[in-house]
């Protein structure tokens, strides 16, 4: 007997998610960001901020995104100077990824969009951490957040928190 599609948690995920996508998007068009740029540069932005200088994969794989389309995006903030890559004394065939001023100043103004938008979204779910611990299994099945929490790792971008 066929599943209603209502009564399917996957077609409920994949209709909710189109929906914040599409109000994200709403929220960053103001900006001159695509979600993914906001990804990118807001995860830089963190790491930057607490003392990273992510070189390229690094910064693919604490967003979690494709690294050639990671490669792409990068280009596109550079262009717009909300980012720098400089060579890594270590390593001189990696750039490692800075933040500038002016970007650093977007990915404020674009986190808190983000926030607002997800503060609205999430709202009828009820319970914000009743609701991060139900997604947190889902987003990331033991991998990243099993180390980082085992390991007493902080919160950010791409990271789960020790709370």
């Amino acid at each position: 007997m066929p599943l209603d599609p209502e009564a399917s948690p996957g077609f409920l995920l994949w209709h909710a998610t189109l929906r914040w996508q599409r109000d994200i998007a709403r929220a960053l068009a103001p900006l001159d960001l695509t979600h993914v740029q906001f990804v990118l540069l807001a995860t830089a932005w963190w790491m930057n901020e607490h003392g990273e200088d992510p070189n390229q994969l690094a910064l693919a794989r604490r967003a979690g995104t494709d690294v050639k389309m990671t490669s792409q995006v990068l280009r596109r903030l550079e262009d717009k100077e909300l980012l720098r890559r400089e060579v890594d004394p270590a390593d001189t065939r990696a750039r490692l990824l800075k933040v500038t001023g002016r970007g650093a100043a977007l990915a404020r103004e674009a986190v808190a969009a983000v926030e607002a938008v997800d503060a609205a979204f999430f709202e009828p779910a009820g319970d914000p951490a009743a609701l991060l611990a139900m997604l947190r299994p889902l987003a990331d099945p033991g991998q990243q957040c099993g180390d980082a929490t085992a390991a007493g790792r902080s919160s950010g971008p791409g990271r789960c928190s020790t709370r």
